[in-house]
């Protein structure tokens, strides 16, 4: 299907645009995602050293209870309104999996909860993060049997 050539008008106007149109500050929105990301990321191994400490566990299986934390602590900010205060200001920094993936859940169960407990939230709870998880575990399975064949 060939483009729709634009008219003198909406190239002028298009050019309007590109010229009050505020430019996009990358390296400020860089910075801000990696120190974000590193901060969450931080308070993760802060909680894993924590029960580490509290239930005498070894890393590997302090994580779990570190992870299960951040998704708390996730779902509740995004419960609270604070999540998306946050994220505006951090960007992709708070997209790390973890907090990320609660963040998506609750904040898709919050906004069908108008719904119903069941064709709202508990249906939609996973409309932005099912997707995610299912190629993750599509993803997972492949490489999993690429491993075992060629291993």
């Amino acid at each position: 299907m060939a483009k729709k050539e634009l008219t003198p008008a909406q190239k002028k106007y298009q050019a309007k645009v590109r010229q009050i149109e505020p430019r996009p500050r990358y390296l400020r929105h860089a910075f801000l995602a990696f120190f974000s990301g590193g901060l969450v990321c931080v308070l993760g191994q802060g909680l894993i050293d924590l029960y580490c400490w509290l239930l005498h566990l070894p890393p590997e299986k302090a994580s779990n209870p570190a992870a299960a934390t951040m998704i708390l602590i996730g779902a509740l900010l995004t419960g609270f309104g604070v999540f998306d205060k946050l994220a505006k200001y951090a960007g992709a920094g708070l997209a790390v999996p973890v907090t990320g993936f609660a963040n998506s859940v609750v904040a898709s169960a919050l906004e069908f909860r108008e719904e119903g407990l069941i064709y709202g939230v508990s249906a939609k709870m996973f409309l932005l993060a099912g997707p995610v998880i299912t190629f993750g575990v599509v993803t997972a399975f492949i490489i999993g049997l690429l491993y075992a064949i060629f291993q």
